[in-house]
């Protein structure tokens, strides 16, 4: 097998919303560069358990329910 056909995996840093470090191999950056994450399991609503609001743009869910409310598939 062709060796330029891999990436080159090295050691990096990762740190996380709440400033916690940890080592990884990565084809990111060189070896020894630190990623620093704006969203991470700590901090992102997905995995915290937030609030889940229907985002309703406009009314458009209740025009939606006024044009459709009565449609049903029953004959």
């Amino acid at each position: 097998m062709k060796k330029e056909g891999h990436p080159d995996y090295h050691m990096i840093k990762v740190q996380m919303t709440d400033g916690t470090v940890f080592e990884t191999r990565s084809t990111w950056g060189k070896e020894g560069d630190t990623m620093v994450l704006d969203i991470d399991p700590l901090a992102h609503p997905a995995w915290t358990g937030g609030s889940a609001r229907l985002m309703d743009s406009a009314g458009q869910v209740a025009k939606f329910n006024k044009r459709f409310g009565g449609l049903s598939l029953k004959r």
